[in-house]
This record gives C-alpha cells, structure tokens and sequence, in this order.
C-alpha cells in the first residue's frame, strides 16, 4: 500500500445554511505525520494466555491452578491472533518480577510474600530487567533463550513484539542475577546515609527501618497460609520511598508498598540536578534529541534504564510499553527514546500517561510515538457504553487532540481496565460493539484489544489479591471464556458459544477492516453536530463521521442504544461535500463490516442524503461508490 500524506490544515470553520437555522461545521484533520496503515496492538497477559486449567481456586498454587508458558504461543497460536487483525503482540509481565514460587535451585532467590501482591505477583515489580519470569518458562534455566524462540516464532508469523519496561519503580528487592558483565543492579552504588543523591538509585530515609503496611479489610499475605518468610519483618534498612512517591517507612497498604520510586535526579525539593531541553526542541526529530545528550552528564538511573531498553533491542524486542510515565521526568523520556530509535527508528513507544495537560510534552519533547487515549476518550465512550453519556461528548474529544491524534492509542480494555461483560462495566460484552467500530475507525492512531475481549471476557474468577471485574494480574487463574476459544490448545474456538463465536467474528471484521483501509490512514470530518440540529429522529445515542483519502471515502455511524433501532434521513453539509470532493449526482454506498447494507447518497443542491436504518448496537461502515 502507498504511504497516504497526511497534510496538516488549518481549523476550517464552516458556516452551513439550512431552513431555519446556521450550524457551525468543525472540520478536523490530523496531524502532519506520514501513516502507511492503521496498527492494532494485541496485549496478552503471558501466563494466563496457555493456562487451560479451569479449577480458579483463591491464592492457589501453580499446581492448583495452572499457568501458561511462553511455548504455548505456538505457530498456529500466533497465526490465529494475526488473522484477528493484529500486526504487534505486547507480551505483557514478561521481565522476571518477584513470585511466591522457590526457584532457588535455579540461583533465584526466594521473594517474601509481605511484599508481594498475590501469589504470581505483580508484573510491574520487576526483580532482574536482564531476564525473564521464572513462571513462564518449560526449563527455568533455559528461560531467556525460550522467550528468543518465542519472538522469532512472533515475527515468523508477522507480528511485532511489545514487553514491558517500569521506568518510575523496581521491585523492593530488585537483585538481577543475569546481569551482563560490568552491568551494576539498581541501588548497588548507593550511598545509602544520604536522602538523595543525583546519582543514588533510590531515595532515603536514611535513620529509619521499613515498617509492613498494617493490613486491612481482612487481608493477608497469601490470604493466611503459612509461609517461613511471612514472619511480620521485611529488611530494609535504610528504607527507601515506595513506589507511588510515599516517603512514609511504614507505606500505607494502599501504596505501591511492594515497589521502590527510582531517582531520576530530581531532589525531594524538586529541584532537576540535570540539563533541560532548550527552547523549541519540541520540533525537533531525535536525531537531534540524540545529540544533544552526548555531551551531557545525566544521573545514573537514566544509563541504567537506556542500557536495559538497548538489551531487549538486541533480544529482538521491536518496542515497549511504559508504565506510569508521567511519573518519570520528560528529559529522560527525551534520552531514553532518541537512543532507542538511533538503535531501531521503528521501535514502538507506547506510554502511560493520564494528565492531558501532559500529553504534548511526552509526545514532542519525550519522544513517545503513542500514549492511552484514556482519561479523555476511553472514559467518555465508556459512560455512553454504560447508557448514562452522551455521544455529543465524543466529537470535541476528537477535536481537542487533533493535532496529536495519531499519537493517542485507543482501547477498550486493558489489564488495569474493567473487563466490558462484567457487571460494574456494562455487563454484556456486546454492547461495546458500537464503541468498538467507533474508537477503531475515528483516528489514524493504533488500536489496541486486551486478550479475550473478542470472545466476552467478563473477569468474574475470585483469585486471591485483589478484587473481580478485572482478569487477575496478580495471581494463578484460567480465563474461562479465552479458555473456551483456547480448546485444549488447538485455538479453534472449538468450545466457545455461538454468541462468543459471533462476537470474536465482529472483533476480526472489524479489526482486519482497519488495517487494511487507506481511509483510515487519511482524514477525519464530524457531521454528528450538524445531524443532531437537522436531522430528526437522529439522537444522542447516534454517532456519525467521515474518514477519507484520495482513494477511498467511508461514513461511519454507530447506533450506542442496547434497545432501540433508528430510521432517519443522514445529511451531508455542502462544505463537507466540497472538503471530500462529491458533487451532485447519486452515489452507492456499500457496508464493509457484514456486506449487508446498500443504498444510495444523494448529493443535490449542496447537501447529501442518506437514509439509514439501524438495528440496537449496529455500526455501518459504508464506502461510497
């Protein structure tokens, strides 16, 4: 497929007649940024993805409950994730964290269950960045070199591969027994008598013990069971701060008491004991992001982090996920990512960041190809999803990020996110299609699906740490529904119910529609504002837009209501008419999801005509003639 360019256009304020009254048309485009195609990132929790054991026991033990292994993603495993429409797997909880499991004959050391969350524990309290979760792997000692099978096995089957990397803590036990030659653990060079030192690792408190949490709401390590580590002491002295930037020895059971907050040389005060950007590097490429570091003494933990991204590089690894990033200060976003892509210009950086009054920064000074659309659009579309939110809110989302569009990732679910099908989200998985087609088709940035939120996922198991309506991340499980299509490994979806079948057939459709459509690589108009002054029976349950290239011109309207079908006459405004380029004259318009509706688009006298009829939860995706 030819490269489409994108051409970056001014706000065009449209004044459109009709009848009886002026409607002010907003016509957003997208950013000035060269898009070959859409990408759809798949995230898959690793050791839940190949677990078929379906026994679900709170806190229970691999033996108990099972857990999957980085062999279970065989060639025809892969194969059927790319046939959804996938192009990147993001392996997520693949960087040996800590775990309750003893692998000492393996030369891991054991990991105390007080400052563990769960019994598989969690994926972002990294133990040893330079290999991989014990858990994971058929022959421990042969970890590292089964998760180089499985990337090799990745990008035979056409997909690009995505891990994790924590850059704001590490675990409160963080000892690598893998590290490279030369290469010193996180806190190994410390001085440890001082509260903070540009080059320290870690914070201190440097007079003080670390205190356990006090308990609460009946909570127990391993949910009671005896354990010789469980002894009411962990040993730490100095402390050091947790993870959620608490300074308190005695972290609440809240915080992020299992992590350490990593240093990046800026002192309790606040102050930044390293060089800033100058003006106007925000538009610069980084290339020059690149070069104006070499000559820069940056504090320690920014070398440690880059030189751990360059080895996962080296491993194969085509990008990476990073967790709470706005956490970590945008100068060593800035260092951190023009290294990677000196190393790969393709890397795929993908942030966690929630302030959208930091989106710009992460984006243009940190260098981040692609940030969660979640504070903004998930959180919308979620509450219209729910039936209590107003499709009116979406446009002028999509109008506020116009000029960073291809840079916010959208998603419906994630591993931190309520799975749709569960009750405290919408509680049936089917009434996410409409959202589904529309955070899919609205912008030109990726996709991204959580594993088993194409065949209904509703997260209802009771695993031990932590609470239902999320997949656990935090304990031994089988995911019922995934299992269903998992069939004994022959990922057939030999099990599943005719409903998850259907559905899993939505999720494919749709997902390979994007991938493959230079529309949605191209240009993006609202017509939702002006239908909803002059169209009746068009409600705020409706959404429409128009995507469109020089090759290609799509309407897309989705139907939000779980009960309620629509009939109504779609108008197009002349200035919408002119911007992608129909005159007067009929027009075919064929659905691309299920080939099921065609009608005609009557353009006359300025304004275009279509009548549409849509069935509860319905999208079309209707490409003119």
């Amino acid at each position: 497929m030819k490269p489409i360019k994108i051409t970056l256009m001014a706000l065009v304020f449209c004044v459109l007649a009709c009848e009886e009254k002026k409607n002010k048309v907003e016509v957003t485009v997208s950013s000035t940024i060269e898009v070959k195609k859409k990408d759809v990132v798949y995230q898959v929790f690793t050791r839940l993805f190949g677990n078929t054991n379906t026994r679900n026991k709170p806190w229970g033990t691999i033996e108990e409950n099972g857990v999957g292994k980085f062999n279970d993603f065989t060639d025809k495993a892969l194969q059927e994730i790319k046939d959804l429409g996938v192009t990147y797997i993001w392996y997520t909880g693949v960087p040996h964290h800590d775990v309750i499991r003893d692998y000492t004959n393996y030369g891991i050391s054991n990991d105390d269950p007080e400052v563990v969350k769960g019994r598989a524990g969690s994926p972002y309290a990294v133990k040893d960045y330079y290999n991989v979760n014990p858990d994971l792997a058929e022959h421990v000692e042969n970890r590292l070199q089964e998760f180089k099978a499985l990337i090799k096995r990745s990008h035979s089957a056409g997909l690009k591969v995505i891990i994790d990397i924590v850059p704001n803590h590490v675990a409160r036990n963080y000892k690598s027994s893998s590290k490279p030659e030369g290469v010193k653990d996180f806190g190994e060079d410390d001085d440890t008598s001082l509260a903070y030192h540009v080059n320290n690792n870690f914070y201190y408190n440097p007079t003080e013990s670390f205190e356990l949490p006090t308990w609460e709401n009946n909570y127990l390590p391993l949910g009671g069971e005896e354990n010789p580590l469980i002894d009411g002491v962990f040993d730490e002295n100095p402390s050091k701060w947790t993870g959620n930037g608490s300074r308190a020895s005695k972290p609440n059971m809240n915080d992020w008491y299992e992590t350490v907050k990593v240093n990046y040389g800026v002192s309790p005060e606040g102050k930044k004991d390293f060089d800033e950007l100058p003006e106007g590097f925000d538009q610069k490429g980084y290339k020059k992001h690149y070069a104006f570091w070499q000559d820069k003494t940056v504090p320690n933990s920014w070398v440690k982090f880059r030189d751990i991204a360059l080895y996962w590089l080296d491993m194969g690894v085509d990008g990476f996920r990073y967790d709470m990033a706005e956490m970590v200060p945008v100068e060593f976003w800035s260092y951190m990512n023009s290294s990677i892509k000196m190393k790969n210009s393709e890397a795929f950086l993908l942030a966690e960041v929630y302030n959208p009054s930091l989106y710009r920064d992460y984006i243009k000074k940190g260098k981040m190809d692609y940030l969660y659309d979640k504070v903004q659009l998930y959180d919308t579309i979620k509450h219209v999803i729910q039936g209590h939110g107003k499709t009116d809110n979406i446009p002028p989302i999509l109008d506020d990020l116009k000029d960073i569009e291809h840079h916010m990732l959208h998603f419906l679910e994630n591993h931190d996110e309520q799975r749709i099908a569960s009750p405290d989200f919408a509680g049936k998985a089917e009434k996410a299609k409409p959202a589904m087609v529309v955070s899919a088709t609205s912008s030109t940035a990726p996709t991204m699906i959580y594993f088993g939120q194409e065949v209904g996922e509703d997260g209802s198991e009771q695993a031990g740490f932590g609470s239902p309506t999320r997949t656990s991340i935090f304990d031994y499980v089988g995911v019922p529904a995934h299992q269903r299509w998992l069939n004994d490994k022959k990922f057939d979806g030999g099990q599943l119910t005719k409903a998850e079948k259907d559905l899993r057939d939505f999720y494919k459709r749709l997902l390979n529609f994007t991938i493959n459509s230079e529309a949605l690589a191209g240009e993006y108009v609202d017509i939702h504002a002006y239908n909803r002054v002059n169209t009746e029976n068009y409600t705020d349950k409706v959404l429409s837009f128009i995507r469109w290239s020089s090759s290609e011109k799509l309407i897309i309207i989705s139907n939000f209501d779980a009960e309620n079908e629509f009939e109504f006459d779609l108008k197009i405004p002349m200035d919408v008419l002119n911007l992608i380029g129909l005159q007067d004259g009929i027009y075919t318009v064929s659905d691309q999801l299920y080939n099921q509706f065609k009608s005609e688009l009557v353009v006359s006298n300025g304004q275009g005509t279509l009548t549409i009829k849509l069935e509860p939860l319905q999208s079309l995706i209707l490409k003119v003639q």
